[in-house]
């Protein structure tokens, strides 16, 4: 199963955090890539490249510039992640069958075609809460934990578990 996370209108003053949070999430929670639309910023791909670079795996993140004609071409099915949704526990068995996942991740005010142009529209909770949490759970159920489990490639940096204090493996 291929997953991608697309991040809609990200703001650079106002989203920098939020947005690089999100791309750190797809990466770690095995998202193939993050697309974003709305301002472009290489401060942010940057960043997100350099983590792929030193923690390793083929993570990327592209910027996308009509978002509306992004999401009705992707070949594969869209889920909308927003509280107004059907809760993820009712349709996860059903969106898991698909190959290729675009995962839809708001930032301002989503627009009403993102609800009419996504295949799911999947709630985690009928609450106000964080679009970077609803993202870690929806990936997390989809890859059925195994995010805690993955090596990734390439890696110059390990971290290796422990009880207390840091572990830290570098190689060249």
């Amino acid at each position: 199963m291929e997953v991608y996370v697309f991040r809609l209108f990200h703001r650079k003053e106002r989203d920098k955090r939020v947005t690089t949070h999100c791309a750190l999430v797809s990466r770690a929670f095995l998202a193939k890539k993050m697309f974003y639309c709305g301002d472009k910023d290489e401060n942010l791909e940057n960043k997100i490249k350099d983590v792929v670079k030193r923690f390793g795996g083929n993570f990327e993140i592209e910027y996308v510039k009509d978002w509306k004609n992004f999401i009705k071409n992707f070949n594969g099915i869209k889920v909308h992640l927003t509280m107004y949704g059907i809760p993820l526990t009712k349709k996860i068995d059903e969106i898991k069958k698909f190959e290729k996942i675009l995962v839809i991740v708001g930032s301002e005010k989503v627009p009403k075609e993102v609800y009419e142009i996504s295949d799911y529209n999947i709630s985690i909770t009928l609450q106000p809460h964080s679009e970077i949490a609803a993202l870690a759970i929806f990936l997390d159920k989809i890859f059925e934990g195994k995010e805690f489990e993955y090596e990734f490639e390439n890696a110059k940096i390990k971290i290796i578990p422990q009880e207390r204090g840091k572990k830290v493996v570098k190689s060249e």
